[in-house]
């Protein structure tokens, strides 16, 4: 197989990726998160319909009669219908919401499943909780890949990882999608898919230093990035295919998941050949850091 020269385009590469970087946090820092309701708290309704209806209509009925920030998707059936507001939830306001609804829909018979409010503070709890276990499992990765490895190849896998997230919640923040928990699973989803991805590179390209006799860094990693490349295209493909279907048939409950999970397949994959090598590069890596320390002879003679 001839050997692909990816690490010609690492300065390009680098480019690329600070330009996403630098858009992605001041995406952040001017724009925002639009963060859902799992975050800045509100009133959530589970109403059951007869026969379907279109939530175009509903979302209007709701909207003309004063509610703020709704948000109207299928849940499970095309008869149940989940209902989010940042109304301040109320008594009454589930058999308002209901009275208004069936009003609209003459002859089709409504039940209200559930009433529920999320409040801020859990919704404050759920982000700071969300933003812990991204950190820690940043943590956790670059102690297991610097235990597993060697400190260069986890200073590369975690900054890899970084690069992904940050690039993920600048695309939201950027397009004001909305960020809601399932995107924060997403993100952690993520996060384990890169690093799979890094770590079979990273053994090759390890086991390469100590098989190879000949070639510089440079050569190696594109030689070990070219026998990982199809086992990477192919992943990345079949994964992608099933987030698309989840994109355009999911429907509105997972959309936002599988956004996050399309972009996180295209960063992610990018990474794992370009963010990583590229780090190890610039931190000299040579056979002489990954060689097995030498056994020292004891003198065992009387």
């Amino acid at each position: 197989m001839k050997t692909m020269n990816f690490m010609k385009f690492r300065h390009v590469a680098t480019i690329l990726s600070l330009t996403l970087l630098v858009i992605s946090l001041a995406a952040i820092a001017m724009r925002g998160l639009n963060l859902g309701l799992d975050f800045t708290g509100g009133t959530l309704l589970e109403v059951q319909y007869e026969t379907p209806v279109p939530i175009e209509g509903i979302s209007a009925v709701l909207n003309n009669a004063g509610y703020r920030d709704v948000t109207v998707q299928n849940f499970g059936s095309e008869t149940d219908v989940l209902v989010r507001m940042s109304e301040s939830f109320r008594d009454d306001l589930g058999g308002e919401v209901l009275g208004l609804l069936q009003a609209d829909s003459t002859g089709n018979q409504l039940t209200l499943l559930r009433s529920e409010f999320v409040g801020a503070n859990v919704g404050e709890e759920l982000r700071d909780q969300g933003g812990m276990a991204l950190l820690l499992a940043l943590a956790v990765v670059m102690i297991y890949v610097a235990a597993r490895f060697q400190f260069k190849f986890s200073v590369g896998a975690v900054m890899s990882l970084f690069h992904d997230v940050i690039i993920i919640i600048g695309m939201f923040a950027l397009f004001q999608w909305e960020f809601d928990l399932t995107v924060m699973a997403a993100l952690l989803a993520v996060i384990g898919y890169s690093l799979n991805d890094t770590i079979v590179v990273d053994d090759r390209i390890r086991e390469n230093f100590r098989i190879l006799r000949e070639g510089d860094s440079t050569y190696i990693i594109n030689e070990s990035l070219t026998q990982t490349f199809d086992r990477t295209l192919m992943t990345s493909a079949t994964t992608a295919l099933v987030v698309l279907a989840l994109m355009l048939f999911g429907g509105d409950m997972i959309h936002n998941f599988s956004v996050a999970m399309m972009i996180g397949l295209v960063v992610g994959t990018y990474s794992s050949i370009y963010i990583s090598a590229n780090i190890l590069l610039a931190m000299n890596i040579s056979r002489e850091d990954l060689m097995p320390p030498e056994l020292e002879e004891i003198d065992d003679r009387p």
